[in-house]
């Protein structure tokens, strides 16, 4: 299973943008996307650089908090678990 946290796009250039990743910052790749993408949008990136998809700001934080008070919660092994039957 794979876990893709939302990334706060911060410029756009072509079919790349620029976005948040903790106190840095990646270029990832447009290409699979569908949808407008501007900035300040959140989107979802797959391994490789590539967005598959775009979430409303609601749905991004919300997912972000999630995301921390697992990490709180139980931190990497969590992570792990997480879906495990």
């Amino acid at each position: 299973m794979c876990i893709a946290l939302p990334h706060r796009v911060l410029a756009l250039q072509g079919q790349s943008a620029l976005v948040e990743v903790g106190a840095g910052t990646q270029e990832v790749s447009l290409l699979l996307l569908t949808e407008e993408v501007a900035a300040g949008d959140y989107l979802l990136v797959q391994a490789g650089g590539f967005a598959f998809a775009r979430l409303d700001a609601e749905d991004a934080l919300r997912n972000l908090r999630e995301a921390h008070a697992l990490l709180e919660a139980g931190g990497e092994p969590a992570f792990r678990d997480l879906g495990a039957a």
